[in-house]
């Protein structure tokens, strides 16, 4: 996202003049003469102005610099501080935090900076303060179409799905054609699983011509097709228009792709998940991957976690739902969900905030077992703390609460020394099938290695290494749960899980697809419907059309 500053949004974002009368804060200068001032504020809007031309142009080093120089002449000047936080979004949340809320404490009645206050920490899943900024500047302007659909997504992330509808339609009726509005309305439906209204809205999106490819790639979503609908044709029509950009044309070779797919016609729906990819244009570096497994697989010892636990947090409320995307993490996490004193938190990026602040991540500076050295067992304590607090939040009562991350896979010795009494359920899957469920969907940035079928192979073959070192430093401690296993046998699979859990068995979790709330995942028409067949062998239907995956990831295939 070259453009992380809102065009719309610069004409609100004018510095407030202090009071008059107000002195000065401690460590600003003591108040210019009147001229001077001037000089220094007409300097530092151009020096803004151009920041912002170089950040719309991607020339994101040159727009910091000048932002720094804005706050070397003036410091704590609000707008260079926001334009310093919008420059580390996708790069530096923890950064983009602070400078935010150091504009925030500059500039305290400036809605639009506790609106993106709110959504950087919604990015990172803290719901609690990302609702409270949020409100904030609605409080401060009540019909800011931004923050009404920031916070019915908030919401819908929170699991209140019911509570994000009337936001959405409040924003509709003060812009009708508002793209992330006409969005977020049937995004907040389909979390309901009320999937027909959502196709409504959709269709409505489309006729208005709003936000057509993604309204197309949801629209499609909402249910299976028996026959071929006018959207296939609609759909390839629009592939014929320049104008929609390289996301728009993956989105719309995506939603080709799973309608083919649903009306049997694989090769062509398999050559449009091909080009969807192709035009995302993303890259991932496997070797780098693969040097930053090895280190993980160096520094976590059976004696390195032995030592650390001691300092661990003894709680048996967390449990992790780790593996692949598309290994059956939803299911597991819906059926564990649907017991009584078990409460399924969904995807939460808690842990890889906790890891990024300790700098565990790959393409860090430093390496693995730097990063748990300075793990010092007052700090192991403190963050495990913190993350039990942050999970009791969603569920005050429950027994056992579930994060279903399913990247967590990577982090698996690190929950081994803050909670050594966790729940680890391993989600596996027959390795084509959960590489080729991957490279169908339209992943974003984050799963950059799925958008190219040998390195996703080769990702894979990354992934299933590391999980087979956890097993061994761990052992009987990682539940394995086989997506087949659970597909051939639900309820014997389904009571193994419940017993793993330590939980007396609630007949509840056979009918998991009843469960009411929301559910927020690629999977959120599936995982509403009864245990079904069709994705078990399924590559066998692209055989063809997927020999780079197959050779990539040699002996892991089992053909």
């Amino acid at each position: 996202m070259s453009n992380r500053l809102p065009p719309a949004w610069a004409k609100h974002l004018k510095t407030q003049p202090a009071p008059k009368g107000a002195a000065p804060k401690v460590g600003q200068p003591k108040p210019q003469p009147a001229k001077a001032a001037s000089s220094r504020a007409q300097a530092n809007d151009m020096m803004l102005r151009q920041a912002l031309e170089f950040q719309q142009q991607n020339r994101l080093p040159e727009a910091e610099e000048l932002c720094h120089r804005v706050l070397a002449r003036t410091p704590e000047h609000p707008l260079a501080l926001y334009i310093l936080g919008t420059l580390g979004i996708g790069y530096d949340e923890e950064k983009v935090l602070r400078y935010f809320a150091r504009a925030i404490a500059q500039e305290p009645l400036n809605p639009y900076y506790h609106l993106s206050l709110g959504q950087a920490y919604l990015r990172l899943s803290e719901f609690t303060p990302a609702i409270e900024h949020i409100q904030h500047a609605l409080a401060l302007k009540p019909d800011l179409v931004e923050a009404l659909c920031a916070l019915g997504d908030a919401y819908n992330s929170f699991d209140k799905g019911e509570m994000a509808l009337p936001l959405f339609e409040k924003a509709l009726s003060v812009d009708r054609d508002h793209p992330t509005a006409r969005l977020g309305l049937p995004r907040a439906l389909a979390s309901l699983g009320r999937m027909d209204e959502a196709a409504v809205h959709l269709k409505e999106a489309i006729g208005r011509r709003i936000a057509v490819p993604a309204a197309y790639n949801a629209l499609v979503s909402t249910h299976k097709f028996t026959g071929e609908p006018p959207e296939l044709a609609a759909i390839l029509t629009e592939l014929q228009d320049p104008d929609h950009g390289s996301e728009g044309v993956m989105a719309l070779h995506h939603a080709a792709g799973k309608l083919l797919n649903d009306l049997g016609r694989y090769k062509e729906a398999m050559a449009h998940f091909k080009k969807g990819n192709q035009a995302g244009g993303k890259s991932f570096d496997v070797q780098s991957y693969r040097r930053w497994v090895d280190a993980l697989i160096e520094t976590f010892t059976p004696d390195l976690v032995a030592s650390r636990t001691a300092s661990g947090n003894v709680s048996e409320v967390p449990v992790f739902v780790v593996g692949m995307p598309r290994s059956g993490t939803t299911l597991t996490e819906q059926i564990c969900a649907s017991h009584p004193n078990v409460h399924g938190a969904g995807e939460l990026a808690k842990l890889r905030r906790t890891s990024n602040g300790l700098d565990l991540r790959c393409g860090s500076d430093i390496s693995p077992g730097e990063a748990i050295a300075s793990m010092t067992p007052q700090l192991s304590r403190a963050l495990a703390a913190e993350h039990l607090a942050y999970l009791r939040e969603r569920a005050p009562d429950a027994l056992r609460i579930v994060d279903k991350m399913p990247h967590n896979f990577e982090l698996v010795g690190l929950i081994g020394i803050l909670f050594p009494n966790a729940r680890i359920i391993h989600c596996r899957r027959d390795a084509i099938d959960n590489c080729i469920s991957c490279f169908v969907l339209q992943f974003n940035e984050a799963h950059s290695y799925s958008a190219d079928l040998e390195t996703l192979g080769l990702y894979y073959r990354e992934y299933d290494r590391l999980m087979r070192h956890w097993d061994k430093i761990f052992p009987g401690r990682i539940f394995e749960n086989r997506y087949e296993t659970l597909i051939e046998n639900q309820e014997k699979q389904s009571r193994c899980l419940i017993d793993y859990l330590g939980l007396p068995w609630d007949d509840a979790c056979l009918r998991f697809f009843d469960r009411g709330g929301s559910v927020n995942t690629y999977s959120n028409w599936q995982v509403r419907q009864p245990i079904y067949t069709s994705s078990v062998k399924r590559w066998t239907n692209y055989e063809s059309e997927i020999q780079p995956l197959i050779e990539s990831l040699g002996d892991l295939a089992d053909i």
